[in-house]
């Protein structure tokens, strides 16, 4: 029986694919557990599936799965859960910011007793400063308004116990933020920190609005705040203008009628429509999500597998 899992995910990472198995081997062999690579392509367009199968041939114990097409990372991390035949499995980046040498101490944790074990960041030195914030911005809402609790730092690097691995298959919703989903299962969570290292080639494919996008998807999958927040707008809306009501009654009444003033309507009226807007932006973009649901298509769809038995 497989006793370990890694799960890989690439998306054009051909140039440093060498030395990231130039790395990892020896660490799994360290280990001393029998184990299996399991090889996620993306959707490459360049020739990150041609090396990997190359790569194969230095140890058949690595299994490629290529997409159809971009499905996401997402995607991508699920796909590799429900092929892993471990007892446990670990989920990295295949760009070598997530150092292979940490998978002992994280093994070395869930021999400890814990079943989910997440290899938190130290800190953010690799990040842009813009993206610095934003993260922590996100962490900050995230824990103030979200049905759960996420380690600060926590990513896709992480290792899953079989029992968590079940528990994450079992899920079957289409619009994954596995950040999310991995806090979500429960089970006793362990955490080792580590320093994130510089990429090893290219440049990241996360842009600042697909951040904001994957940020929104993590919110309005763990909480239904969004959507309360604009019950409470209207509210304290009708209530402030229910007493500026009064007021133009007893206004008129004591003092007669006042000429209006063109500049106070148009403030009312943008302002309102604006929040009308945009609650019903928060809306749709629930609905949005009810409708992938619903229409209940694959996460991905595989090209091509190799080393599945």
């Amino acid at each position: 029986m497989t006793e370990l899992s890694i799960i890989l995910p690439f998306h054009n990472e051909s140039v440093g694919l060498r030395n990231l198995f130039h790395r990892l081997y020896p660490v799994l062999g360290a280990t001393g557990l029998s184990y299996e690579i399991i090889c996620i392509d993306d959707g490459s367009t360049d020739s990150t599936f041609e090396n990997l199968t190359h790569e194969r041939e230095f140890d058949q114990r690595l299994k490629i799965v290529r997409f159809a097409r971009n499905f996401g990372k997402e995607a991508a991390l699920t796909c590799g859960l429900q092929m892993a035949k471990g007892k446990i499995a670990v989920t990295m980046d295949s760009d070598l910011q997530h150092p292979p040498e940490i998978i002992p101490d994280l093994i070395a944790k869930w021999r400890e007793g814990f079943e989910l074990v997440y290899a938190t960041r130290l800190s953010r030195d690799t990040d842009g400063k813009l993206r610095q914030l934003f993260s922590r911005s996100f962490y900050a809402v995230f824990r103030t308004i979200a049905d759960i609790k996420m380690p600060e730092g926590a990513g896709d690097f992480c290792l899953f116990d079989r029992k968590a691995i079940d528990a994450i298959n079992a899920m079957p919703e289409r619009n994954r933020f596995m950040k999310g989903l991995t806090a979500w299962v429960g089970f006793r969570q362990g955490t080792v920190p580590f320093t994130v290292e510089a990429r090893e080639s290219g440049t990241t494919h996360w842009n600042f609005f697909r951040l904001v996008r994957f940020a929104f998807d993590g919110l309005s999958a763990f909480s239904t705040l969004p959507l309360r927040i604009w019950t409470w707008w209207g509210a304290a809306v009708s209530f402030v203008a229910m007493a500026y009501a009064i007021y133009l009654i007893f206004d008129t009444i004591v003092f007669g009628i006042d000429v209006p003033g063109y500049a106070s309507i148009m403030v009312g009226i943008l302002f309102l429509g604006g929040l009308q807007l945009l609650s019903l932006g928060v809306i749709g973009e629930y609905m949005a999500r009810i409708f992938t649901e619903v229409k209940a298509r694959p996460l991905y769809f595989v090209a091509d597998r190799v080393g599945f038995e």
